[in-house]
């Protein structure tokens, strides 16, 4: 009886190794025409944000969480002379990290606090296959600064967070006009600031630059 019970058990162990698929270790090298693509940060005049994650998943269904955060950039310059209202013509990549060792994304999820508010909001967007496509065409431009020829890539994802939970994206690169990706509605973040781990304690109030435009001229809701 034993030995029939230990022959049972010894089918059911091989069965199923060799049923299995075997573990990569690691992710597989991305194949792409540069080192490293970035993720860029940034917000409109005076609309101060403190991102506190930002959540990808890659084409090979991997998920990569709080690849970068922090302050959004933004100007805020003295005595309103800036604009809050709507996004720049040609938006720069802000605030940017690059994701080396990190295939294309096919889904970015954002989580922020809008300091000018305040509140907390998360979003996300979907890269589709188009969108990677331009991420990794070579693009031949001029650039003015170098008064050079050169050749290069759309391979910054600039991600814009906006009072309200608005979000929108870019694909944006050196001397290359942007092509806009994503304009979504977020929601708020029900478990607050800080993904809920501060006690609804915000990153800090706006800077003085910044309170004294959103007393004077309020918050554009609706203009991004």
């Amino acid at each position: 009886m034993i030995t029939r019970i230990l022959i049972l058990l010894t089918a059911l162990v091989l069965g199923g190794c060799q049923s299995s698929k075997p573990v990569e270790p690691f992710p597989p090298k991305p194949d792409l025409p540069y080192r490293a693509w970035y993720v860029g940060l940034g917000a409109p005049d005076y609309m101060e944000a403190w991102v506190d994650g930002v959540d990808l998943i890659d084409v090979n269904d991997l998920m990569y969480e709080r690849v970068f955060g922090g302050i959004a950039s933004t100007s805020t310059p003295p005595n309103n002379q800036g604009d809050a209202r709507g996004w720049p013509e040609r938006p720069g990549p802000g605030s940017s990290f690059p994701m080396s060792g990190v295939d294309l994304p096919e889904k970015i999820t954002v989580r922020w606090q809008s300091l000018a508010e305040p509140q907390a909001y998360r979003a996300s967007f979907h890269i589709s296959d188009e969108t990677r496509a331009e991420m990794v065409k070579p693009r031949p431009t001029y650039c003015a600064w170098r008064d050079a020829h050169v050749t290069h890539y759309l391979n910054i994802i600039a991600i814009g967070v906006a009072p309200g939970g608005i979000v929108k994206a870019w694909l944006v690169g050196p001397c290359l006009e942007p092509i806009e990706i994503a304009h979504v509605q977020g929601e708020i973040n029900p478990v607050g600031p800080y993904n809920g781990t501060s006690n609804g304690e915000f990153y800090r109030p706006p800077s003085p630059n910044a309170q004294h435009y959103i007393d004077t001229h309020g918050i554009p809701f609706g203009s991004w």
